[in-house]
């Protein structure tokens, strides 16, 4: 996390314009003097800060933000490494601080809370205030509380992310003691109870195996501190830790403990962000900033096709929308990925993107990057990887640009897929009639 960088400005859009704001997540303030009046977080902070200058600002975030623009004088700002950290960062910053434009904007009841339980084998919660500071409360005795968070489905997709690098139990966990006193089973003189079937969550790695013994009391507290350390913002203190114990596991000939150890440092250093990025409700490319998606489409070869797909300030351009019907290798993805794109640079009156979008992994990557290199187009480019259900899984590509544009990269490739699709369906359907 770099340190606090401060802008003074006049709060206009036009003064804004010559302070270098990073393409980079992290959370912004706005303050008047030493005051904080607003603590927000970003996928890019520079275009996050300029959307508060549009014109219809009222009308997307309300009279109380364009209050809060009229009385602040100055910006800071925080670098993070992911979106995730910003997240958790934001919610720090806002507990620290009480900004009155955050915290009077709703009441305690209504924030979203990660908290940790009082027990051998503690659960990670999520929680409304209202469950928090209401009767609710007493369900659980607590050890710690983390929080307000602003943003609930971001929260719960930052959760996912978190508990894939640190498993824990949930509320949906039941502790080995309470389960084999279900099954009645009373003899408990051995130091770890295991059952006979894994939880569900323990099958899919999400739960350490506290209910079949494979974890104890010691291991899942070292876990804890890590969920801790990094919901409390701890990040450089957290890698710095887990990396010191990687070494020591080494020196010890503990060498699964240190792949281990390994694998949760490279998870927090290559966050995967995309779900995150996906659930960002708010205009994340001010500015009108194109980007511009490909997409092949075609059925064993057979009337193949490309399109190109235009996203600026947010907003798909349906009128930029070019078709390519492809005249080579048609049966061949990655060449009609660059005949389309080597079309399309042959064409100086349709302004170009600040990105190029491929859907696909590192062959349509490589490809698109290879076609931009030999016409001397310095663009950077991003690839969409999907799943086996064809749903964005993660981004591959330039790392400042997905940062940057997250939202408007997978809104272009959804509508370069669903464009594509719908125009081969077409052809392929005239070629049936004939």
């Amino acid at each position: 996390m770099d340190k606090p960088i401060l802008y003074s400005v006049g709060m206009t859009k036009g003064e804004l314009r010559k302070f270098r704001l990073p393409d980079s997540p992290g959370v912004y303030i706005f303050k008047k003097g030493r005051k904080i009046l607003y603590v927000g977080k970003a996928t890019s902070l520079r275009d996050r800060v300029r959307s508060y200058f549009s014109s219809d600002l009222i009308k997307g975030r309300g009279e109380r933000i364009v209050a809060m623009v009229a009385e602040a004088r100055s910006v800071t700002h925080q670098i993070t490494g992911s979106v995730l950290e910003a997240l958790i960062l934001e919610a720090e910053l806002i507990k620290q601080h009480q900004p009155p434009y955050n915290v009077d904007e709703k009441d305690n009841k209504s924030w979203n809370y990660v908290v940790i339980t009082k027990e051998d084998f503690p659960r990670v919660l999520l929680v409304r205030g209202r469950e928090l500071f209401g009767l609710k409360a007493t369900s659980y005795k607590l050890q710690a509380v983390f929080g307000p968070f602003p943003h609930g489905k971001q929260l719960q997709e930052a959760m996912k992310i978190i508990r894939k690098i640190f498993p824990f139990r949930d509320s949906k966990c039941i502790p080995c003691a309470e389960q084999l006193r279900r099954r009645g089973d009373t003899s408990q003189a051995r130091s770890h109870l295991t059952v006979r079937k894994p939880c569900f969550n323990r099958q899919i790695g999400l739960c350490p195996g506290v209910c079949t013994g494979e974890v104890s009391k010691e291991e899942y507290a070292h876990t804890m501190r890590n969920i801790k350390d990094l919901l409390s913002a701890n990040f450089h203190g957290l890698k710095r830790r887990l990396a010191k114990e990687m070494q020591t596991a080494a020196k010890g000939e503990h060498f699964e403990e240190a792949a281990r150890l390994r694998r949760q440092i490279a998870a927090l250093e290559h966050i995967r962000d995309v779900s995150l990025i996906k659930s960002e409700n708010k205009v994340s490319s001010g500015g009108g900033v194109r980007i511009e998606a490909f997409d092949v489409a075609h059925t064993g070869g057979a009337e193949t096709v490309a399109v190109m797909t235009v996203v600026q300030g947010g907003e798909a351009v349906r009128a930029a929308y070019r078709m390519f019907k492809i005249r080579t290798a048609t049966n061949d993805d990655v060449a009609s990925l660059k005949e389309a794109l080597s079309r399309r640079l042959n064409h100086p009156e349709w302004p170009l993107p600040r990105v190029f979008v491929v859907d696909g992994g590192v062959s349509q990557l490589k490809a698109a990057q290879s076609v931009l290199k030999q016409a001397g187009v310095g663009i950077p480019v991003v690839g969409v990887v999907k799943n086996e259900f064809h749903k964005p899984e993660r981004f591959i590509g330039d790392r400042r640009s997905i940062n940057a544009y997250g939202p408007d990269i997978l809104l272009a490739n959804s509508e370069a897929h669903r464009f594509g699709v719908g125009w081969h369906r077409k052809r392929m359907s005239r070629r049936i009639a004939l």
